[in-house]
């Protein structure tokens, strides 16, 4: 694993690390499996987690390891999600959740990023404890908006790329910023993809295919 944090390449002087690049793109494609409903999004997930646990350890962003530790968990359990749906119903269903689950999202999210981020500010576990805090938290929120099939997740990532641009090529890790900028594009394309099945008028609560479309 050592020798997946050296210097992969270097470009207008800054220098991409072998698992900042690789665990970014392999997040790249989960992405874009997520927007075409595949199933495999969730094992390709779990793959960029364990490659850039590595990548944000050697970064001092103890948010960034959380979060990928997050990915980890959370692909393990989304990945099961679908599964289960798929056997009872053939499909998981695409929907906005209620007024009260994105209350819960939200208030949770910042109740936990508060207390992250005190928890890193405390024991000096990042460089930016707020930020990287908001990050891995928002993370959270966002897996587990996307295993319960709720359009909201595609929102929960733009909130998450705002504050993971800036940060990341801060941190040293600039194909991570890069990543995160193209995250941004496709992320409001899959937002569309996802909203406009919700009001496919013969499925009032749109299926999520296991296999992509």
């Amino acid at each position: 694993m050592n020798s997946l944090n050296t210097v992969a390449f270097s470009l207008f002087g800054e220098h991409f690390k072998w698992n900042d690049t690789i665990g970014n793109l392999l997040g790249l494609i989960a992405l874009a499996l997520g927007w075409r409903r595949s199933i495999v999004s969730w094992p390709v997930q779990l793959l960029s987690g364990l490659v850039l646990v590595g990548a944000y350890w050697s970064a001092h962003l103890s948010g960034g390891v959380g979060k990928q530790l997050v990915v980890i968990v959370t692909a393990v359990w989304g990945w099961a999600q679908w599964q289960r749906g798929r056997r009872e119903h053939g499909d998981i269903r695409i929907r906005f959740a209620t007024w009260t689950e994105r209350a819960l999202l939200v208030a949770g999210t910042g109740v936990v990023t508060v207390a992250v981020a005190l928890v890193f500010q405390h024991w000096n576990l990042s460089w930016s404890p707020w930020a990287d805090a908001y990050i891995f938290t928002g993370t959270l929120a966002a897996m587990v908006a996307q295993a319960r099939g709720w359009v909201e997740f595609w929102i929960a990532w733009i909130a998450v790329d705002l504050v993971g641009v800036p940060l990341a090529f801060n941190s040293g890790l600039p194909f991570s910023g890069l990543v995160y900028s193209i995250y941004f594009v496709l992320v409001l394309a899959g937002l569309r993809a996802w909203w406009l099945r919700t009001r496919l008028p013969q499925h009032p609560t749109t299926s999520l295919q296991g296999a992509p479309a």
